[in-house]
């Protein structure tokens, strides 16, 4: 078989491909690709029926805000800490569980429980253990500590950490176990053969190869980082405590005021830094593949 029959067959497959992609395609456009650019249209509109284009007006009102500098730093903040120190205890899971060790499979089983239970059981189960009346605050009270309003205070930041770290961590553990043992033996072997410690078979070989699936891992925790937003709505309502005030509440406040030229300018943003940040991790995954090969 020649070259042109190779392309043509090629380009058939391509078509009938194309075929059975879409409807889905339709509705991927239909339901997010073009509401989402009506609405960074409406992001330049200083209203939303026969509005006039005002530029970046909008974005200037919008970092002008106290609320929404307040919303941006806190979600910084909760993916600043969240994120690596899933990273950290996700990858420490795998590791360990990566070898052979007693009731293994069960562990698994425990860290992965999470990712099938429900939102709104996990808020039961942290307002009942959280609450000023509730369980923590009861043992502190038999202890002679003071109670502590957690969800209105600074510890509010470190509790939606803990939510989102329990939450996520079965699924981190998972890709980071794949990534594991996806690494070749042999690579171990001779790094023992050549006297290499622990240590340096952890950061020469393990980690080497793994950083493919650490930054995919890394970027699927970014992304769930920004959906704490069901946990810390249904604890604490369209206006928590300024520490735990995201991104978020400040677009679900602006839709409920109707103000869509500010919910809309705020969405670009958020989309427009997440491409950023993507698109960074993409290109670093891309020199790391070209230098080992």
């Amino acid at each position: 078989m020649n070259r042109q029959s190779l392309t043509r067959i090629r380009g058939g497959d391509g078509w009938i491909a194309l075929l059975f992609l879409a409807p889905s395609l339709a509705g991927f456009a239909i339901f997010y690709v073009i509401p989402f650019l009506m609405g960074v249209y409406e992001s330049f509109m200083d209203q939303a029926l026969g509005g006039k284009f005002v530029g970046l007006g909008n974005y200037k009102e919008l970092l002008a805000s106290v609320s929404f500098r307040k919303a941006a730093s806190n979600t910084l903040l909760f993916t600043g800490i969240g994120v690596p120190l899933l990273i950290v205890v996700s990858l420490t899971l795998a590791l360990v569980l990566n070898r052979q060790v007693w009731l293994r499979s069960w562990l698994q089983t425990a860290f992965v429980l999470p990712l099938v239970v429900p939102v709104a059981s996990i808020v039961l189960v942290c307002q009942i253990f959280l609450d000023w009346n509730g369980t923590l605050n009861a043992w502190l009270h038999a202890f002679h500590v003071e109670r502590i309003d957690w969800m209105q205070s600074h510890w509010s930041m470190s509790v939606l950490v803990m939510m989102y770290v329990w939450k996520n961590i079965g699924y981190d553990m998972i890709l980071f176990l794949a990534g594991l043992q996806s690494i070749p033996k042999d690579y171990y072997e001779t790094a023992r053969i050549e006297g290499a410690g622990k240590l340096r078979q952890l950061l020469h070989i393990t980690l080497v190869y793994l950083t493919p699936t650490m930054i995919f891992v890394v970027l699927i925790s970014i992304i769930n980082s920004f959906k704490i937003f069901r946990e810390t709505y249904l604890l604490a309502g369209n206006y928590p405590f300024d520490r735990i005030y995201m991104l978020q509440h400040y677009m679900n406040n602006m839709f409920f005021e109707l103000d869509i030229q500010k919910l809309t300018a705020a969405a670009a943003l958020m989309v427009g830094c997440i491409v950023v940040l993507v698109t960074g991790l993409l290109q670093v995954e891309r020199r790391f593949r070209a230098f080992m090969e």
